[in-house]
């Protein structure tokens, strides 16, 4: 099982960055637009690959760059395969990356909250 787990843990950074290169420069979908590809996990198996992306702009231009993505997803795949020389290439399936949005709402959650003032110890004067 440590052999698949460490495989997983390889093939992640390769297609993340061999997508983000595709996307860069042989990509023409302008759905897509800037994209940048923050995460692929690959399943244990390595059939599947869940790419994460972050893109900006309203949820409207977010979903429109799935679209995209979506769209181009068997080309992406079959460049891969070639580009990695991989036996199977995972089938890629994107998602939007909310981890920033998610932070910067932990963050104002944060800021809301009222701390109460840490008590002040009193002098003593004699």
């Amino acid at each position: 099982m440590k052999k698949e787990y460490s495989r997983t843990q390889r093939l992640g950074p390769l297609l993340r960055e061999e997508i983000s290169r595709l996307l860069q420069r042989e990509v023409k979908d302008v759905r897509i637009g800037e994209v940048t590809v923050s995460d692929v996990v690959v399943t244990p198996d390595l059939k599947e690959a869940t790419v994460y992306v972050q893109v900006h702009g309203d949820e409207t231009r977010k979903a429109e760059a799935i679209a995209g993505l979506d769209s181009a997803a068997g080309f992406i795949r079959s460049r891969i395969g070639r580009g990695l020389r991989i036996r199977r290439t995972p089938e890629l399936h994107f998602e939007i990356d909310r981890t920033q949005e998610r932070a910067a709402r932990i963050h104002e959650l944060l800021a809301e909250i009222d701390l109460p003032d840490e008590p002040q110890e009193e002098e003593d004067g004699g």
